[in-house]
């Protein structure tokens, strides 16, 4: 049975890859939407098989850059099956990923991130807890899981640190500004005084960890109150912490590391958002930039 192979491969990235349950969650629905489509067993599946159930998704109106990542879960899985001796090849690897347009990563002026943070107001413990997760976020560039995995004995206020829990498990430890400082402080206070037990440092309504969801909700509650359109998230804060950074003359590399990203290639996107920056600034500011009209 073919389902008995997504069981396994499941559990193969649960106790050996120790993936995320989101990342679990994506790969599974994606091997049950390829088995609808194909209606074969992985010893059956042919390069004609995986070609035309990308082709489809694309008929279907996924973006490109999900189709892709899509493909790469087929690809990992029957990779999974060939290793294991239940397949004799491997066809999703001959299948090239769907052509995507390279786009730019979101990310705040100085302005609106400023707007941003400061909007939760009044006192509290969910305005508390909501200025500190946007300053946290904006202050050390950190990924919505790591934010939402959080345990109180991560954070170091007296001297500034977090410990993250990164992709794959990987720890890092990463500096706070004094501003996300004070907020957490506040927020401990305000936790401190209604008694909340839980080890989690960001807490929901019920007393327990926030989500991920959660925390998206709170960055897309206060960017909306502040009249900011568009997609934006908690990764929207991690692009204008980074871009925030480059623009203000930080090495690229100590970004990476910053980031926790283990290919300088990931990072490298953020010196075309610099690019862009510049030319905004020449364009505005150069008098030979352009229509001078445009500067009167």
């Amino acid at each position: 049975m073919l389902k008995d192979h997504i069981d396994k491969f499941i559990e193969y990235l649960e106790i050996e890859r120790d993936a995320s349950k989101h990342t679990i969650r994506a790969y599974k629905k994606d091997l049950e939407d390829f088995i609808a489509y194909i209606k074969k067993k992985p010893v059956d599946v042919e390069l004609i098989d995986v070609r035309g159930f990308v082709a489809q998704q694309i008929k279907d109106g996924l973006n490109k850059t999900t189709v892709s990542r899509r493909l790469a879960t087929i690809r990992s899985f029957l990779k999974f099956l060939y290793r294991e001796g239940y397949i004799k090849s491997n066809p999703a690897k001959l299948v090239a990923n769907p052509k995507t347009s390279k786009l730019l990563p979101k990310f705040l002026s100085v302005d609106d991130t400023f707007a941003l943070i400061e909007k939760p107001e009044g006192i509290g413990f969910m305005p508390a807890r909501d200025r500190a997760i946007l300053e946290l976020l904006y202050s050390s560039g950190l990924r919505v899981a790591e934010v939402s995995e959080l345990n109180l004995e991560d954070v170091n206020t007296r001297e500034g640190l977090v410990k993250v829990r990164g992709k794959g498990k990987k720890e890092r430890i990463l500096p706070v500004g004094s501003k996300a400082v004070d907020a957490i402080i506040s927020y401990m206070v305000e936790r401190k005084l209604l008694k909340k037990k839980d080890t989690a440092l960001f807490l929901n309504r019920r007393d327990t960890r926030l989500s991920d969801r959660g925390i998206r909700r709170i960055v897309v509650k206060y960017a909306r109150m502040i009249g900011i359109s568009g997609q934006i998230g908690p990764h929207t804060l991690r692009h204008t912490f980074a871009s925030h950074l480059l623009q203000s003359g930080a090495d690229l590399r100590v970004i990476q590391e910053l980031l926790g990203h283990s290919s300088l290639s990931t990072t490298q996107k953020y010196t075309h958002i610099d690019v862009t920056h510049l030319m905004d600034v020449y364009d505005k500011a150069h008098p030979m930039s352009g229509d001078e009209n445009e500067k009167k």
